[in-house]
């Protein structure tokens, strides 16, 4: 007689002979909601999550061991695919902590034009968040306007960079390039006209009943738990805690310009949509005072540190020992002191931070990432737990979460 062949599921430390009417549901690792790959061990009472098991790994990075085997500026390209939305921020992170250790001053008008990234590389990530945020839950308008307006940031950091994703647009002690002739009014004309685009979202989704129902009380983040699990960047905010790393431990010039820090106190994913809307807000706020900024500085946009950082293109081109020593850097890498540091920048989703130890070489001998998207992964085993299933997606959504930051 014939044996029916009949798949036996594997599903690590998951009991599925229960004597309760509970059912175990997995949402991905390749669910489109999930927003990378993400496996969500969902265990069901009716339509209610009872209990969340987020398993990750399935990217398979090794980000971490990759610095270890890389010259430091080898590895700054690779940092661009940790939070491909935000890979200026990723770039930026690395670049301020290997100068840290090496004690390097990066000239004025080399922190303008990072900001400038920064701010817009914020923006883009944001508009991204809230496009796939609102076709999760059934916006699909939304999800149209808000690329459109991220396509405009793109071409603006394509118009400097040359790249549209990957960017790579910070160098250890500066950037590569001075802002292309125009790139100025461009970008005037679209922080002139974003905070209108922002106001039709709002005209869309305020008070949108299906967006309310949605997002109102769902997902609810209490301060006490945002604190205990880590939380930071719009899901610290969210909660009511007014907490920007670029408020309270500035870099570059963030001490120089006015911006406010918003929070929303209904700790629901409604206030932190609310809270993305108004941080564009604010990044706008941020970019026009950095146009006149940028005009009063002088044109250096690399640091004079030769045994650090290559001289700039013309002398290499024109002067002996700036080749021989731009030749050594690049052939054999720098080699900052012995020494440890870990230096938090405030990314699009949170805490951004890189812990480096050096023992001397050309390479890192430890390099550690405190990435956001890792703490909200984990929290999820406590946010899901009496929510509807229904509501999973809503709430990952709303958690903005990158797996490229995770799987490292």
């Amino acid at each position: 007689m014939q044996k029916v062949n009949r798949l036996k599921p594997f599903f690590e430390n998951v009991v599925f002979e229960r004597e309760d009417n509970h059912m175990i549901v997995n949402f991905g690792p390749q669910h489109p909601s999930s927003h990378g790959q993400l496996r969500l061990i969902l265990e069901l009472d009716g339509e209610k999550v009872s209990k969340a098991t987020p398993d990750i790994g399935y990217l398979h990075r090794g980000m971490e061991k990759m610095a270890e085997n890389m010259i430091y500026n080898e590895f700054l390209p690779t940092t661009d695919r940790m939070d491909y939305i935000a890979a200026s921020a990723n770039n930026y992170g690395f670049a301020l902590a290997v100068e840290t250790l090496i004690g390097l001053e990066v000239p004025r008008r080399a922190k303008v034009i990072r900001m400038m990234i920064l701010e817009l590389n914020r923006i883009s990530s944001h508009l991204f968040w809230l496009a796939t945020h609102a076709l999760d839950v059934g916006a699909m308008t939304i999800f149209l306007y808000a690329f459109r307006e991220r396509e405009y940031t793109l071409d603006l950091i394509e118009d400097y960079c040359g790249a549209r994703l990957t960017h790579s647009s910070v160098r250890i002690g500066g950037v590569p390039l001075d802002l292309p002739q125009g790139w100025i009014a461009g970008l005037n004309k679209f922080i002139n006209h974003l905070p209108l685009d922002i106001g039709d979202y709002e005209g869309l989704l305020d008070q949108n009943r299906i967006w309310k129902m949605r997002l109102e009380d769902v997902g609810v983040v209490t301060p006490e738990q945002a604190q205990s699990w880590g939380c930071s960047g719009p899901m610290l905010r969210g909660s009511g805690i007014a907490w920007d790393i670029r408020k309270e431990e500035p870099y570059e010039l963030y001490n120089e310009v006015e911006f406010d820090v918003p929070v929303s106190t209904t700790c629901d994913s409604y206030g932190r949509y609310k809270l993305h809307m108004e941080e564009m807000r604010q990044s706008i706020r941020i970019l026009k005072q950095l146009i006149p900024m940028y005009e009063q500085t002088s044109p250096e946009i690399i640091a004079h540190a030769p045994s650090y950082v290559s001289a700039p293109k013309e002398q290499i081109m024109t002067q002996n020992y700036s080749l021989m020593q731009h030749f050594v850097l690049v052939t054999q890498g720098m080699r900052p002191p012995v020494g440890e540091v870990y230096v938090a920048t405030e990314s699009p989703k949170g805490e951004l931070g890189f812990y480096i130890n050096s023992q001397g070489d050309p390479y890192p001998y430890r390099l550690k990432l405190r990435t956001p998207s890792f703490f909200h992964t984990a929290f999820l085993q406590e946010l899901l737990v009496g929510e509807y299933l229904a509501d999973v997606v809503a709430i990952i959504g709303n958690a903005n979460i990158v797996f490229g930051e995770i799987d490292r």
